[in-house]
């Protein structure tokens, strides 16, 4: 099989990939925000939907059996892909976003006090702000915010003189939402260790474009979404150490996170149950080890060639075309960067760029990204955002800019 009869064959287990819009052949360029899902996904949350619909780590029939089987398998699935420890140490949850408020509370509970610090970066997505907001409002600490450069690359220099003897945690992403530049994480744990400092990773780009070995980061918590990484939606992933989960009291109560009940004490299951309150999104769930099972088919040479080869292309015409102005720019190699592009248009909206490319049949994202702290750092309102999978092709890229240079002159 030749290589781009291969890619047919990956693009055709997509449906949504076959479908046109506005008579068009759909360019689905909006990976970052959620990725589509092949048929090995929807077959595996339909079968259970479908065959095993019944309520998971509780009735001894056959359906609770088989959906516990599945759901329980997922973990394992996902503590094999990011190398965890162990399979207690992977907490499921309902997103990135779910996951960070667990921590960002059960670890204030445990961990900050009044006049403690918490570290953020000037980076983030809204998500792995307000949680740490929310904590510090509550516990009465100072939220403090590492910048980023002109071109966006976190201000790293700066960690000595943010970082003190009162800070309790990091919460840094792997990869921005925004800029698709690759942050230097690993070197930013190790900082923040050598002063005894624990660090969330904000994994939800990072685990879709890189290969995550949690072990090896170092990391204290990674946390990531199964919808950006061909999963249903309603699922996500926490890791966590197994020493700090144990010293965390729960974010919720109920269900099978307890041992045992009654009315002067209750007393906790062990992990993961312990932050896997009530009933759980088991379907969901459960498909996560076939989305893994997909990403790792996606992860061979040629294909991270390709989508490299793409990355290089439209970077080289975004970085050209003097109306526009890209934000992530790498300093270096090309390498930095996923192929996720932010940028804005000389005296266009970004929604009317949108909404002109979404009649040619190409689905962009375009606002603020859920980054607002973003946008008023560079001082604009909102961006016009490409983001690539694998299962794009250099024919949708240069699609993609012969469209955007025909609605850039319609609205010039």
């Amino acid at each position: 099989m030749t290589f781009m009869a291969r890619i047919e064959e990956i693009r055709s287990l997509f449906p949504a990939l076959s479908r046109k819009v506005y008579g068009k052949d759909l360019v689905y360029f909006d990976n970052a925000a959620t990725s589509q899902r092949p048929q090995s996904v929807i077959d595996m949350w339909t079968k259970i939907t479908s065959e095993s619909n019944a309520n998971i780590h509780r009735a001894v029939h056959r359906l609770a059996d088989e959906a516990t089987q599945a759901y329980e398998q997922a973990r394992d699935s996902v503590k094999n892909f990011i190398n965890a420890r162990s399979r207690q140490e992977i907490i499921f949850t309902s997103g990135t976003t779910a996951a960070v408020n667990l921590v960002a509370f059960s670890f204030g509970e445990a961990f900050v006090k009044e006049g403690d610090e918490v570290v953020v970066t000037e980076a983030e997505h809204h998500s792995n702000i307000v949680p740490w907001q929310m904590m510090c409002k509550r516990k009465g600490a100072v939220l403090k915010v590492l910048p980023v450069d002109d071109n966006g690359h976190l201000r790293t220099e700066m960690l000595d003189e943010i970082l003190s003897d009162k800070t309790r945690i990091m919460a840094v992403t792997h990869i921005s939402n925004v800029l698709g530049l690759i942050n230097p994480v690993k070197e930013i744990i190790e900082k923040c260790h050598a002063s005894g400092i624990p660090v969330l990773i904000d994994g939800a780009q990072g685990v879709v474009h890189s290969k995550v070995d949690v072990q090896d980061l170092d990391c204290d918590f990674y946390a990531f979404s199964g919808h950006k990484l061909y999963a249903a939606t309603g699922t996500g992933v926490l890791y966590g150490k197994k020493e700090l989960l144990d010293e965390m009291p729960p974010y919720m109560g109920g269900g099978e996170m307890v041992g045992t009940v009654s009315f002067e004490e209750t007393t906790y299951a062990p992990l993961p149950m312990k932050f896997e309150a009530g009933t759980q999104n088991f379907a969901s769930a459960a498909t996560l080890k076939s989305a893994i099972e997909f990403t790792n088919l996606l992860n061979d040479n040629e294909l991270v060639d390709k989508l490299d080869k793409i990355r290089d292309y439209l970077l080289d015409y975004l970085r050209s075309d003097e109306r526009i102005t890209l934000y992530g720019v790498p300093r270096g190699t090309n390498e930095e960067k996923i192929p996720l592009f932010s940028f804005t248009v000389k005296g266009i909206h970004h929604e009317d760029l949108a909404l002109i490319l979404d009649k040619m049949g190409i689905a962009v994202r375009s606002g603020q990204m859920c980054a607002e702290p973003v946008m008023d750092r560079f001082g604009v309102t909102g961006m016009l955002r490409v983001s690539l999978a694998p299962y794009n092709t250099m024919e949708e890229a240069e699609y993609f800019v012969k469209c955007l240079n025909r609605a850039i002159d319609m609205l010039m």
